[in-house]
């Protein structure tokens, strides 16, 4: 489920809110191995949500870096290349 966590800092255009609150949801996913947790579970699951969610968007708000910001549409195609290039059978 990590795996599809994605770098979200130093890009153009930022992330999104979404995005973090994405990136956040698969974080709890994987911490709590619920996809969907049951009805006893959902305000425990809700509730670090929130706060990885909370925590994450201030985390890619402060860091800072001189580094200019990467293109998105580069990296996709890297990582779409990278994925043929280790899935491609040989």
């Amino acid at each position: 489920m990590c795996r599809n966590i994605k770098t979200l800092f130093n890009f153009e255009p930022p992330a999104t809110d979404d995005e973090i609150r994405a990136a956040a949801l698969q974080f709890v996913r994987k911490l709590s191995g619920f996809n969907k947790p049951s009805k006893l579970n959902e305000a425990a699951f809700e509730l670090a949500l929130d706060q990885v969610n909370e925590a994450a968007a201030l985390l890619i708000r402060s860091l800072v870096t001189l580094a200019p910001p990467r293109d998105r549409e580069v990296e996709k195609a890297r990582a779409i290349a990278a994925s043929a290039q280790r899935f491609s059978k040989t």
